[in-house]
Order: structure tokens, then sequence, then C-alpha cells
């Protein structure tokens, strides 16, 4: 991200639920965002409960618990994928992190070269376990606002982050759309006046015009589904690789268009 911001444009984060359509495959696919010109990974830990996640992550995800994907393949995963270069986080529900143990979680993230996590299910007010470890383990935490989040709550949750704030842009579970939250730009902006430094919006961003849009007025474009759905579609896992990459190259030229 820090490169991009050199470059004077907004980073491309590409996320990708690890075991899917299994853990070779989901490696291959990150490393083919990266070489797209994803500038950050996030790698999605599967879980059985994932209450932010649209029907097609859901599917990815599924399936990859079935295949009995685990926490230690995620973390050999990142280890993978952070080869490229390009920064990893986990992007992760908290229950598995509780149940593997907070400290030996991030111990062990940081061992993989992972740069941190995303935990959409976590509050700043409820995270101390997980403030602690990070700052054992240097790694970043990125917590999410919402178009909802009352000034207090963007300051808190401003304060609490390490790397950047992740802005959801509008109310409601991931998924392509047609148009990204109206909201989007003001609560960009109101949590940059809450303090931070850099603030990437996801939610419904699938196509080169709108990562374009977005990338005018945040410092970071997330994509998802658009990802996953590119592999759902597939035919073969070699087949949804190279379509994963050409997503990634299009919404790269979105970014960095003027």
């Amino acid at each position: 991200m820090d490169r991009a911001r050199g470059e004077g444009r907004a980073a491309l984060v590409a996320y990708l639920p690890v075991g899917f359509p299994d853990v070779a495959g989901s490696v291959e696919a990150a490393k083919a965002a990266v070489d797209g010109g994803a500038d950050v990974v996030e790698l999605g830990l599967p879980y059985s409960d994932p209450t932010m996640d649209g029907a097609t992550i859901q599917r990815a995800v599924d399936a990859a618990l079935a295949a009995r994907t685990r926490p230690a393949d995620v973390l050999r995963a990142v280890e993978a994928v952070a080869a490229t270069g390009a920064a990893v986080l986990v992007m992760t529900y908290w229950p598995p992190v509780d149940r593997y143990g907070v400290d030996r979680f991030a111990a062990d993230l940081a061992s993989a070269g992972g740069a941190g996590l995303i935990t959409p299910d976590l509050i700043p007010d409820e995270a101390g376990a997980w403030l602690a470890a990070s700052d054992a383990h240097d790694l970043e935490r990125v917590f999410l606002v919402a178009p909802s989040s009352t000034d207090a709550r963007l300051a808190r949750t401003t304060a609490a982050c390490r790397g950047f704030v992740y802005a959801a842009s509008l109310m409601g579970v991931t998924g392509a759309r047609a148009s990204v939250g109206a909201g989007a730009r003001d609560l960009v902006a109101r949590t940059r006046a809450a303090g931070a430094e850099r603030v990437c919006v996801g939610l419904g961003v699938s196509t080169p015009e709108q990562a374009q849009e977005v990338a005018g007025y945040a410092d970071g474009v997330i994509v998802g589904s658009a990802f996953v759905s590119r592999l759902l579609e597939a035919s073969s896992t070699a087949e949804g690789v190279r379509a994963v990459g050409a997503l990634a190259a299009d919404l790269s030229a979105g970014v960095r268009r003027r």
C-alpha cells in the first residue's frame, strides 16, 4: 500500500478464500491476482458462520470447509503468497482465532510472513487480547466501519486500527453490485476526519469503472466476490486462475486510470 501511495494512486486489494477450489488452487489464484496487479491480498479463513459474506463467497467457503480446510492450511497459504512480495492479511471471523489461541495465532501468522488480520466481527472494545498480541508480534489490525457508524465509533475504531481502516460501502453482505454504495465517499471522508491515515473501501466493487471511481477518493479498493465468481464459474482450476489474473489486470488498470 505504501508503494501505491508513492505512485500517487489507490491500492488494489484482492480477497480470496483459502481452500477453494482447493488449497493449492487458492494459492495459485492469489498469486495470479498479484501478477495481475493486486498490491495487497486478503486470504479468507473459512468459517461456518460467515455473517458478512454474501452468497458467492459462502459457496466457495462451504466447499473449502467440506474439504476440511483448516487454519494451518491458511498459514501455509500466507507463507506461499507472501513470498511474491505482496502484503498478505488474513480475513477471519474471530472464533477460529480465539479457538486456535490468540497469541499463538499471531506468532504463527508473523512467522509465516503475514501482515496482519482483518476481523469483521470484532470491535475494538472487545479486542483486548488481539490488541496485545498484534502489538507483541508487530501485526496490522484492520477493523471495519460502516455508514451507520457514529463519529465516536469512527474515532475509536480508527485509533485501534494499524494498517488501514476497512470502510464497508453499504449496510449488508458482500457481493458484486451494479454500483458502489452512495455513502462510501462520505464514509471515507468521515473516517479520515476521525484520524485515519488510510481508508480502503469494500463491498460491491467488481468492475474497472467502479475501481476507478473508488480510487478517486479512497486509499485502497477491495474486491472479493468478483474474484471468487471467476473461480466458481471456471470449468477447471487453471481456467479460474487465469480468469482471476485477467480480472486483477483490469481492476489494476482501473485504479491507475486518471
